[in-house]
Parts: C-alpha cells; sequence; structure tokens
C-alpha cells in the first residue's frame, strides 16, 4: 500500500541531506500529482542550495590562497564612514576554516532582518569577533579616514585570538604588525570581510536606534544617520545634535 501524501512529506522534512536524495529518486516515479508537487519542491530547494553553497565557496578563495601559511585569517570591514550623525564602527572577525555560514555576503545586499540572524550565527562560530568605534566627536578631530583606522585597529586590538592575517576591505590600517592584504570590494569576495562587516553594520544600525530614542527629532531609526532629504531638514530646523559630525554638516547649520 502506497504511502499517504501527508506521511511522505513529513518523511522528506526528517530526512537527512543523503537520505532525502534517494527519497527523491524512489518518490519520483510516484505517479500522484501531490507527491510529484513534493518532489519538484524539494528539488528546487536542492538545487538553490547547491548553487549557494558553489557561491560560498567561490568566497573563500583568498581565505584558501592564505590559509596554510596564516593559520588564523581576520576579516576587517566598518560601517558609516559616510553619514551625517553617529560613530563609524569597524568589525574583525576570524571564521573556522570550515565554517559554513549560509547566505553570508556584503551587509549591503542583505535585508536588515537576515543581518540580524547571521549576527548571531557569526557570533556563535567565530573563533574570535570584536568591535571598534570612533565617536562623532574623534571623527571631527582626526578626520573620517584616520578614525576608521582607528575604529579598525581597536577591533583588532580586542581579539581574543591574535590573527596572522588581515583581509581587509581596500584600505590598509596603519600600525599593525600582522600581514595585511587589501581586496577591492571585499565584503562582497570573502567570507572573513563579509562577516565583519555585517558585525559592524548591525551593531552601528543597533546604536543609532538607541540614539533615536535620545534624539527623536532626527528620525535616526528611519535613516541611520545618513544624509536622506528627511535628515538634511530636521538638521536645518533643529540644529546639530551632539551626535553630529559637525565637519559633515558645514552646508547645512
Amino acid at each position: 500500500m502506497a504511502k499517504a501524501i501527508y506521511e511522505i512529506k513529513e518523511e522528506l522534512a526528517q530526512a537527512s541531506w543523503e537520505q532525502r536524495k534517494l527519497l527523491l529518486t524512489e518518490y519520483g516515479k510516484d505517479s500522484r500529482k501531490g507527491v510529484q508537487n513534493l518532489v519538484a519542491q524539494y528539488r528546487k530547494r536542492a538545487k538553490a542550495l547547491f548553487l549557494e553553497l558553489e557561491r560560498l565557496d567561490g568566497m573563500r578563495v583568498f581565505e584558501k590562497k592564505y590559509s596554510l601559511q596564516y593559520p588564523q585569517i581576520c576579516g576587517i570591514d566598518e560601517a558609516g564612514r559616510g553619514p551625517l550623525a553617529g560613530p563609524v564602527v569597524a568589525g574583525a572577525c576570524i571564521l573556522p576554516e570550515d565554517a559554513q555560514i549560509l547566505y553570508l555576503n556584503d551587509s549591503k545586499k542583505l535585508s536588515a532582518k537576515k543581518r540580524e540572524l547571521l549576527y548571531d550565527e557569526i557570533c556563535e562560530k567565530a573563533v574570535a569577533y570584536s568591535i571598534g568605534i570612533a565617536s562623532p566627536q574623534r571623527i571631527d578631530k582626526i578626520n573620517i579616514l584616520q578614525a576608521t583606522y582607528e575604529a579598525m585597529q581597536q577591533a583588532v586590538a580586542g581579539l581574543s585570538v591574535t590573527p596572522d592575517l588581515l583581509l581587509v576591505d581596500a584600505v590598509r590600517i596603519p600600525d599593525v604588525p600582522m600581514k595585511q592584504v587589501g581586496i577591492v570590494q571585499g565584503d562582497a569576495k570573502s567570507v572573513s570581510i563579509a562577516a565583519a562587516s555585517i558585525l559592524a553594520k548591525v551593531t552601528r544600525d543597533r546604536m543609532m536606534l538607541e540614539l533615536d530614542s535620545a534624539y527623536p527629532e532626527y528620525g535616526f531609526a528611519k535613516h541611520k544617520g545618513y544624509g536622506s532629504a528627511m535628515h538634511i531638514q530636521a538638521i536645518k530646523k533643529y540644529g546639530p545634535s551632539p551626535i553630529h559630525r559637525k565637519t559633515f554638516i558645514k552646508n547645512f547649520v
């Protein structure tokens, strides 16, 4: 007697990856439309997973290239160089060589919900991770580039494991002792840098949400300090807040 479709659905849901491949071959011979729909759904998911694993493997090119010589590879990236308000935040992350974090990507290509989920998974699976922060006042004092370097230096110094190599998104961090490799658009080409970019972005967005409560008139929860029309209008109406970068808003006040 053939299994009921609901039984097949439950069996497929509970099967391991290898078991499911065998089951799909078996149930692919079942002529019932409901079974064929189930098989088609699972095959589509399997294809999507294969493509995602292939994409992630392509983002390990630099990690594979350097891993024999440099076992502890750390990705570095920042969030918040361009906004008119708030800090610049840097993330540093060392992932295990066999870490599999699906949908890991440049933080700018991900939804806020997906970044939050990946943030938790990165923190759970990382060998070590750290955050560095430079305040708006520090940005005004030494300029955004130097403040970004400081945040990155803090992030590296805060790691519980000393990295052998830094993979950095495009820039070269001064005054750090370990070897660095700069990668243009590195957050889309390296899993380590992508993980660091998510840590930095989520940390900064959370900070801006908290600051929105302190300064609700500027709408930081919506634009995170970037120069949207709404934000510029608020600066002109209310003047700068203590977290605005004075050197960034000279044209508006």
